[in-house]
């Protein structure tokens, strides 16, 4: 597998307005379910709008239960960081410490989702209450030892590149942030792209969403896909509603090119710069990570699979991995 440690190479050391109107709008309509049946009815939803395409590049929302997509505004995405692992592990999750579903194709799509939560009351991080990101991410491309496949890397043997699809709660936006790990260290990073130490990363546009309670987590998800030749594109949804954001492939790290996206990890993380998300005692959360390319082979458990430096309070259990029509891994972390 492509993933290892980039500790060697890393240490870890304004939102716009302009679619406040048709969010306060959208929020006023998605309500709350009233009962076992609309619940269901929501889920469904969820499912069926996570899976449907968007119709071009750019920015998109959706309401319940409509399953077309509706253009909106973009917006610049936050300077903020979601840095990767530092290779110095956790004792919770995060910071390596978390499974990654590997496949051993190429992937086309993952979908990450929290089927079951429980005890979940309450979740402060550096912004207060109500404070995580959720984030979708790649395995690292490359070993930084021999030439990586990304041509984002432009031949540089030590450049890792990686791919990001988050929902951050304290910005209020959903968008994907790119990385070329290490190249900074031998060369200038490309035009508009951020340094960080001796690492780069840029964001793709972002869409606004509005900031969703902690109580709202078992009804989020987040979906990547990347096309060869086509889009990198990232949907989010809860709370009844769904956003969506893409972008050219080939303008960041070649997710989709033959061989460079095998793994996934998902979760419910602190809010970037390496932060953690601290839930009440008790609260337990069974997170499914669904993959998709072109096989019905279920997808592998990979252990110490994580590659993001942002972590949570909870402890990982079992893995457990399915194939079929919806190849999965699914694991329980609680505290």
């Amino acid at each position: 597998m492509k993933t290892k440690s980039v500790g060697s190479f890393l240490r870890i050391g304004a939102r716009v307005a302009s679619l406040a109107g048709i969010v306060c709008a959208s929020v006023s309509f998605a309500a709350p379910p009233t009962d076992n049946a609309e619940a269901l009815a929501r889920e469904q939803w969820s499912e069926t709008i996570a899976n449907t395409s968007v119709p071009s590049a750019g920015c998109f929302m959706a309401e319940y239960p409509s399953t077309a997509w509706m253009p909106v505004g973009c917006e610049r995405a936050p300077d903020v960081p979601f840095v990767p692992r530092t290779g110095a592990g956790s004792d919770t999750v995060g910071d390596e410490d978390d499974y990654a579903a590997g496949v051993t194709g190429t992937l086309t799509k993952t979908v990450g989702s929290f089927p079951v939560v429980t005890g979940v009351t309450s979740e402060k991080g550096t912004g207060g209450a109500n404070s995580y990101s959720l984030q979708l991410n790649s395995n690292f491309i490359g070993d930084g030892y021999s030439p990586g496949t990304s041509a984002a890397c432009d031949g540089y043997s030590q450049c890792i590149a990686w791919a990001q699809f988050i929902y951050s709660s304290d910005e209020r936006a959903v968008f994907m942030q790119f990385w070329l790990i290490n190249f900074n260290s031998y060369a200038e990073c490309p035009a508009g792209w951020n340094t960080y130490s001796g690492s780069c990363y840029t964001n793709s546009n972002a869409v606004h969403a509005p900031k969703l309670s902690i109580s709202d987590l078992s009804g989020m998800k987040v979906a990547a896909t990347a096309v060869n030749g086509g889009n990198d594109t990232v949907i989010f949804t809860g709370g009844g509603l769904a956003y969506s954001v893409s972008a050219l492939d080939s303008s960041y790290v070649d997710l989709a090119a033959s061989g460079n996206w095998d793994q996934s990890e998902f979760n419910i993380i602190g809010d970037g710069g390496g932060s953690k998300a601290r839930f009440n005692t008790g609260s337990a959360i069974t997170v499914r990570v669904t993959t998709t390319d072109g096989s019905t082979t279920a997808p592998t458990c990979i252990a110490n699979g994580g590659t993001t430096g942002e972590t949570n309070n909870l402890i990982l259990h079992a893995c457990k991995a399915s194939g079929g029509a919806s190849p999965h891994i699914q694991f329980l972390e609680r505290n």
